[in-house]
C-alpha cells in the first residue's frame, strides 16, 4: 500500500481544484508539514459534502463522541472545512488546498509554509489553466459601475454586502506571506472580507474579526482608495472579496506577466477611453494593476487584451473620460459554492 501522503496526495488531486504532482515533490512536503499521519487518514474518510459526525461515525465505524472532538480539532487547524446548519449543528467536510486549506492556515503560517507554497503555486496554476470555471472573478469598484448600463446583481459589490448576515475581516494571506518572505507591501492588511459559512467559520477559528454592513463597505472605499482589485467569489451568492495588489496576490502576478491578462480572468467589463474627453493627465496609466493602458498623441489609449475590468482606472479619472462597457459573450457566474466547486470537478474529468 503506498504511503499515507502519496495517498493523501491522490485524494486531494480529487477535490475540485485538484492537488498536482510535482517533479520536486513540493506537494508532499506542504502535506507532511500540515497533517500528522492520523490526521492525513480521517481527511481520506471525508467527503466533499459537508456531513454530520453521526452520519461519519457509522460510515467509518468510529465513536461519535471521540470522533466529534477529533474533527473539531482538524477543522480549528484549518485542515478541513466545518459549517453549521440548523442552529449550530456541525457538519464537516474534506476541502481543497486551493481555494481552501491554503487559506485556512492564516493563523499558523510560518516562513518555510510560504517558501513552499511560493515554489508550489504555479504548478496550481498551470494545472487549472484548461478549466473554463474560475474560482474568483474580478468586481469592478462600485464608483466605476455607477454610471455602467445593465450592471448585474452580482456584480453590485455594495449591494452584495448588504444582503448579507454575516460578515468578517481578516488580515490578506498574501501580503502576510510576502512579509515573511521578506516583501513587505505597504497596502492595507486587515482587508481580507468573507461572509456567510465562510466568513463563521474563520471567526469561530479565531482568524478573523466580525464587522457589521457599515465597517465592510468602509473597508470597501478603504480597498479602493488604496488600488486594490476586487477579487470575489465566482458565484451569485458571495463567500469572499479579496482585496488584491499585483506585488503580493499570487493570482494576479501570474496574470499581469501574460501579454492579455483580460482573456486569463472572469470579468463582465472592459475599461473604454473616449479620446475626446480625455486629457492625458495620467492618472489611469499610474494607477491600472495591469499595465493596460498606455500615454498617446493626445489622450491615454487602452492596450488590447490587458484590461480586466477592475474599474480602478475610471474611479480617479478627473474627466469622467473612462467607462466600464459590458463584455459580451460572459456566462452568469455559477449559482453558489457547491455549483462552483461541481463546475470545476467535471471540467477536470473528477467524479
Amino acid at each position: 500500500m503506498a504511503d499515507v501522503y502519496t495517498r493523501l496526495r491522490e485524494f486531494m488531486d480529487k477535490m475540485p481544484a485538484g492537488y498536482p504532482e510535482t517533479p520536486t515533490g513540493v506537494e508532499m512536503k506542504i502535506l507532511k508539514k500540515l497533517y500528522t499521519p492520523d490526521e492525513a487518514e480521517l481527511t481520506m474518510k471525508l467527503t466533499r459534502e459537508p456531513e454530520e459526525v453521526p452520519v461519519i461515525a457509522k460510515r467509518i465505524g468510529a465513536d461519535a463522541k471521540e470522533l466529534a472532538e477529533r474533527l473539531e480539532e482538524m477543522a480549528q487547524k484549518g485542515l478541513i472545512y466545518r459549517v453549521l446548519r440548523d442552529g449550530g449543528k456541525k457538519l464537516y467536510q474534506a476541502y481543497q488546498f486551493v481555494v481552501g486549506i491554503f487559506e485556512f492556515q492564516l493563523k499558523y503560517m510560518d516562513k518555510e509554509f510560504c517558501e513552499l507554497c511560493e515554489e508550489y503555486f504555479p504548478h496550481v496554476a498551470m494545472s487549472l489553466a484548461d478549466v473554463k470555471t474560475s474560482q474568483l472573478r474580478i468586481l469592478p469598484v462600485e464608483s466605476s459601475v455607477e454610471k455602467a448600463g445593465g450592471v448585474e446583481s452580482y456584480n453590485q459589490v455594495r449591494e452584495l454586502v448588504r444582503e448579507q448576515k454575516v460578515l468578517c475581516v481578516q488580515d490578506c494571506i498574501c501580503r502576510k506571506e510576502q512579509a515573511m518572505l521578506g516583501n513587505p507591501c505597504d497596502k492595507p492588511v486587515e482587508i481580507c472580507l468573507l461572509c456567510g459559512d465562510m466568513a463563521q467559520y474563520k471567526i469561530d477559528m479565531g482568524a478573523a474579526r466580525q464587522i457589521d454592513v457599515d465597517e465592510c463597505l468602509k473597508l470597501l472605499d478603504k480597498a479602493e482608495e488604496a488600488g486594490l482589485v476586487l477579487q470575489s467569489s465566482n458565484t451569485e451568492k458571495l463567500e469572499w472579496i479579496c482585496c488584491c495588489c499585483t506585488c503580493c496576490c499570487a493570482g494576479l502576478k501570474l496574470t499581469k506577466a501574460m501579454p492579455r491578462p483580460g482573456d486569463l480572468v472572469r470579468s463582465y467589463y472592459v475599461a473604454r477611453i473616449d479620446p475626446d474627453e480625455c486629457t492625458a493627465c495620467g492618472d489611469c496609466v499610474e494607477r491600472c494593476p495591469m499595465e493596460a493602458i498606455q500615454e498617446g498623441d493626445n489622450a491615454a489609449e487602452m492596450i488590447d487584451g490587458r484590461c480586466i475590468g477592475c474599474g480602478l482606472c475610471a474611479s480617479v479619472c478627473p474627466v469622467e473620460a473612462i467607462t466600464l462597457e459590458p463584455k459580451p459573450g460572459v456566462e452568469e457566474p455559477p449559482k453558489d459554492m457547491t455549483d462552483m466547486h461541481n463546475r470545476i470537478a467535471s471540467e477536470r474529468g473528477v467524479p
